[in-house]
């Protein structure tokens, strides 16, 4: 994969193209960290994760989770990994907690999904939302003599600011009846 330069307030990175926005807002994990502990009533923290990520790995004790999609439980063998549907909710989950005004810092895993909420958020009116560009978990370490070689712990969120397990049920999504209807059917379970 291609790597692109791109700029947050505090240094130039090198990122993956896939984590690139159309509205070129780039923060780190612990820049971003920075910026809502200066201001916490006006940085908002999105969590774009899905449900099972914020609760079992954990997350940002101030970020909202809102999934991008959904695991469907299906082994897809070119992936190397399990399929996703899209959530057909998202931007309305989003509209019901944020203003198309509000600073929206965004996370993801790694910074790739998290980019793609970004475009859609956009898209759809959000002015100032920035992509956490190493996510909750951060980058791989590459250093094939490390014992933590392949895992991410270089960076992100989880390593770098704090964090938590517990849920706070104003923070956490919470699928209507229709929605989870729906999702079931989309799953097939």
């Amino acid at each position: 994969m291609n790597t692109v330069e791109i700029k947050t307030p505090g240094s130039t990175h090198q990122v993956l193209e896939e984590k690139l926005t159309s509205l070129g807002l780039y923060v780190t994990a612990l820049e971003a960290y920075g910026m809502w502990k200066a201001d916490p009533e006006q940085i908002k923290v999105l969590d774009v994760r899905t449900f099972e990520e914020y609760v079992l790995i954990g997350h940002a004790e101030m970020a909202a989770n809102v999934p991008l999609a959904f695991p469907t439980y299906n082994w897809d063998a070119g992936k190397g990994n399990y399929s996703v549907v899209a959530n057909q909710d998202f931007i309305a989950h989003v509209k019901a907690r944020f203003t198309s005004d509000d600073t929206i810092l965004v996370m993801c895993r790694s910074g790739g999904r998290s980019a793609m909420a970004v475009n859609a958020l956009a898209k759809n009116g959000f002015t100032q939302v920035h992509n956490i560009i190493d996510g909750f978990e951060g980058d791989k370490v590459e250093d094939p003599e490390s014992v933590h070689h392949g895992k991410r712990m270089r960076n992100g969120w989880k390593n770098s600011a704090p964090w938590t397990y517990r849920l706070d049920p104003q923070l956490v999504w919470l699928p209507s009846e229709v929605e989870l209807d729906t999702l079931r059917k989309t799953l097939d379970i």
